[in-house]
């Protein structure tokens, strides 16, 4: 029978495109946060996987599931004695993993509604779990929404071609005119070129909606945390508009992350601490 951990990719928290759990949070929370990352990485990996059947992913997102809710999944029942110690709302756990099982069962979007749907589910309750942990208000979450929306759709921008050519999944919303046979391609046609570049500039919108997000923070951490994710996410909609996903790096490198990410947080521990 297969396990949890037979799909495990080996990627851990420092090989994602923002930063999770960094050291500028508190470490106080740092450790709840981590439980949350390593259940849905955990998740993440089971739906990813290239070669696991539908059925095998299903059940073992259901262990998940039945981790959260009494015994299954180790990762999923670490998380459930923290949510529990920290009286924390599970439903961010139950929405994510709705995401990982959509993950395998949708495999197109028809529009931008639609990849906005996705997104409730598979990021918004990423930021809200972490601001649940800071004992943040929940009037934050319009912003924690918006940009942690954008995030998602940067990242299936950046795979647009990975996730086609491994999954067959296509986060592209299908009204944009997109012909999928294009995302196969060793480059990508000025059609699809001029799809992304509007689908970055949507995605600029989310980011405007939550420029103040950093600010409406009381936790000054996480509030750099949170300003630094917010220029990394500038940063890779300039590399997307001019660079091509399909032949060509977009991603940061760790240490122009780290110094980008340093830029942005530095004012704000600063101006916080005045």
């Amino acid at each position: 029978m297969t396990e949890v951990t037979d799909l495990a990719s080996g990627k851990g928290h420092t090989d994602e495109n923002f930063p999770v759990a960094s050291f500028l949070l508190r470490p106080e929370h740092r450790a709840p946060v981590m439980a949350y990352y390593r259940f849905a990485r955990a998740a993440d990996d089971i739906s990813d996987n290239a070669q696991a059947s539908p059925e095998t992913k299903l059940e073992l997102l259901a262990q998940m599931r039945a981790g959260l809710d009494g015994k299954g999944a180790p990762e999923a029942m670490a998380l459930a004695e923290v949510m529990k110690a920290r009286q924390i709302d599970p439903i961010h756990a139950h929405d994510l993993l709705d995401a990982f099982v959509r993950d395998v069962t949708v495999t197109r979007y028809s529009d931008w509604d639609a990849l906005i749907g996705y997104c409730r589910l598979s990021a918004m309750p990423v930021g809200r779990y972490v601001l649940d942990v800071h004992g943040e208000s929940r009037e934050t979450w319009p912003a924690n929404d918006a940009l942690c929306a954008a995030l998602q759709i940067i990242n299936h921008l950046q795979d647009c071609a990975e996730d086609y050519r491994e999954l067959d999944r296509v986060y592209i919303p299908l009204d944009t005119g997109l012909r999928i046979e294009d995302l196969g391609e060793a480059r990508a046609t000025s059609a699809l070129r001029a799809i992304l570049t509007d689908l970055v500039g949507r995605t600029r919108q989310l980011l405007d909606s939550s420029a103040a997000f950093a600010e409406q923070i009381r936790d000054r951490r996480l509030a750099a945390e949170v300003a630094a994710i917010h220029r990394l996410a500038l940063g890779l909609c300039d590399r997307l508009e001019a660079r091509d996903p399909l032949s060509e790096r977009v991603h940061h490198g760790k240490v122009e992350a780290g110094w980008i990410a340093l830029g942005a947080a530095l004012p704000v521990l600063f101006r916080r601490a005045a």
